[in-house]
Parts: structure tokens; C-alpha cells; sequence
């Protein structure tokens, strides 16, 4: 059974809310990440429900059914894929990329992807840190904590973001701060929890905002 362009983009996002909430997923939090009307969220339910990829109860929501796991998680897995082409083979930024693989994660051939796959060595892990599913819609969990929990005196290394737009890709990129910088933890302030850091032999402070969307772990 085919999957519209519409369809993939909302198993993607039931996906991506299961994965935060670990709860059903309601109606209005697929709304808010869509940005569609709760009414039309719905009616594509319904249609989700028909075709097998989801369990849907009126009023108390929704669950990807296996069959739904494994379609999202192979358009995740050629979102990821499209980045690291995008940056190793193409020399975007990390921050260009996402608009970009929306559109080609759509792309329908099995055998380009796992061409593609091969083409650039099996990575395990997008320019933003993210796990690549496997072929068998596997995901390999990295060991991170958010920078916020990160202890005084510990030192870690950035293994990914929680926010991917492009203003905050930017500020990192202003800071020299990407996947694979290490860090010291020196001081947290107890007023609004800023945190200081060692990076690159400079320090520097940050505020909450920013160390809550950032991943780590921990080296020593």
C-alpha cells in the first residue's frame, strides 16, 4: 500500500513526539508540529488508522503500529543519510541542511539509499549528532545527558543538539562549538543556572537556553 508525501511527513512527526512524551500522542501535539488544524489532523488519523500504521482512539490518541514504526523510521533514516551526503560530499553547513533532506528523504528507491548507504561508509550518526537507523530500522542510543545536568570540574564531549534550527546551529558555529568539541565544566551561577566553560582553551558562559539544547557525554 502506498504512503503519500502528506503520510510520511505525519508518521515522521507521531514519531518524533512517541520518542519525547514515551505516552500517546494527542491530536494537538500533532497539530502544533505540523502546523495544521486539529480537524484535518483528524481526518488523516482515520486514514493512518485504515492503512495499518497507527492505533487511534478518539480522545485519548494515537500509536505507531510496527508497521508505522518501520515507515517512519526509514524516512528518518534517509532524512540523516541525505544530511551527511549534504555536508560531507556537498559542503553545506550544518545548518542548510534540514529544508534540503525534507525533500529528498520522500525520495522513494530502496536501491538509492542503500547505494547511498555504501557511498558514505555506513555512517552511524548525522552532522547533528543524531543515531542513523540501520537498514533494519534499528537505532543505535548514544550515552548523553544535556549540557545543563553536566557537573563542575567534568570535562565532556558535544555528541549532538536538541535544537537543530538554524539560528541556534549559527550561534554555535560563532563559537567554534560542534559535534566532537570538548568542554570543562568550571562554574554553574546559582542565580539563573549560566554555566562556564573551558572550550578550546578560552572560556566562556552560557545561558540555560542554550546548555538545555545541547548533548553531551561525559569523558571524564
Amino acid at each position: 500500500m502506498s504512503v503519500t508525501l502528506t503520510e510520511e511527513n505525519y508518521l515522521k512527526a507521531i514519531y518524533h513526539i512517541s520518542q519525547m512524551t514515551k505516552t500517546d500522542v494527542s491530536t494537538n501535539a500533532i497539530a502544533e508540529k505540523i502546523d495544521a488544524k486539529a480537524s484535518s489532523v483528524t481526518d488523516m488519523l482515520k486514514k493512518l488508522s485504515d492503512k495499518g500504521f497507527i492505533t487511534y482512539i478518539k480522545y485519548k490518541g494515537v500509536n505507531l503500529t510496527e508497521k508505522g514504526r518501520l515507515t517512519a523510521v526509514d524516512i528518518i533514516r534517509k532524512h540523516r543519510l541525505w544530511e551527511v551526503f549534504l555536508v560531507d560530499k556537498l559542503n553545506f553547513s550544518w545548518d542548510e541542511v534540514h529544508d534540503v533532506a525534507e525533500q529528498l528523504e520522500h525520495i522513494k528507491s530502496p536501491k538509492l539509499i542503500k547505494e547511498l548507504d555504501a557511498f558514505l561508509d555506513f555512517p552511524t550518526h548525522d552532522p547533528h549528532g543524531d543515531p542513523i537507523p540501520d537498514k533494519d530500522g534499528q537505532i543505535k542510543r548514544t550515552d548523553k545527558i544535556i549540557l545543563s545536568k553536566a557537573e563542575v570540574g567534568g570535562t565532556y564531549k558535544c555528541v549532538g543538539v536538541q535544537d537543530s534550527s538554524t539560528d541556534f546551529l549559527k550561534y554555535l558555529d560563532k563559537h567554534q562549538i560542534q559535534i566532537g568539541t570538548e568542554l570543562t565544566v568550571k562554574d554553574i551561577e546559582d542565580f539563573d543556572h549560566s554555566m562556564t566553560f573551558t572550550i578550546h582553551q578560552h572560556n566562556m558562559t552560557m545561558s540555560k537556553a542554550i546548555t538545555n539544547n545541547i548533548y553531551v557525554k561525559k569523558l571524564q
